[in-house]
């Protein structure tokens, strides 16, 4: 499904694949923060912000209270945590946690290389937040966190099998062309 968002002043119309469905959406509506998680095989999450600036530190609350102690407990030793480039992500306090506790983890301020700022090789951008997006666009916060729980519910291990075959092709291309853009490589 092709989605187009464009803003005319302060109202956000929103159209599929049909264009004569049209959703008109009033900017500054109220906004929810929410955090998930995905594995080859697992969900975790999601989590709701009450903040509504995600701070390095709140970030890293987030990874010692509630993610952590859930991958060491159902991932296989020696996973590998991705992350993408959300500025809370590359904290200083958040990466000398993650240098500690996680063997391998891939993001900004990590020792390995990664490109920075590549959607199409983080599978929550490339994948599971349109899935959601699309499955819960409503206005109203209490639904909206409702439907966001709901359709992360949804997603299953055949689904996140597909995704993580998706992200291993997405990852040869980017060694072929050796970090480049990748995603006007891909069929659609």
């Amino acid at each position: 499904m092709v989605q187009h968002v464009s803003s005319i002043r302060n109202v956000r119309i929103q159209e599929s694949e049909n264009p004569h469905v049209i959703y008109e959406h009033e900017k500054d509506s109220p906004k929810v923060n929410v955090f998930c998680a995905v594995s080859s095989s697992n969900v975790f999450g999601p989590f709701f912000f009450a903040e509504k600036i995600i701070t390095g530190f709140v970030y890293l609350d987030i990874l010692q209270i509630y993610l952590m102690p859930i991958l060491k407990d159902r991932m296989p030793e020696g996973f590998i945590f991705q992350q993408d480039g959300a500025p809370s992500h590359f904290h200083n306090e958040v990466t000398s946690y993650l240098n500690a506790e996680v063997p391998v983890w891939i993001g900004l301020g990590d020792v390995s290389p990664w490109p920075a700022r590549l959607p199409d090789l983080t599978p929550l951008d490339f994948s599971v937040w349109g899935f959601v997006k699309y499955q819960v666009y409503h206005p109203l916060l209490p639904e909206l966190k409702s439907r966001i729980t709901t359709t992360l519910g949804l997603i299953d291990v055949n689904m996140l099998t597909n995704l993580w075959q998706e992200l291993i092709c997405r990852w040869n291309i980017c060694r072929v062309t050796k970090g480049s853009y990748t995603e006007h490589l891909r069929k659609r």
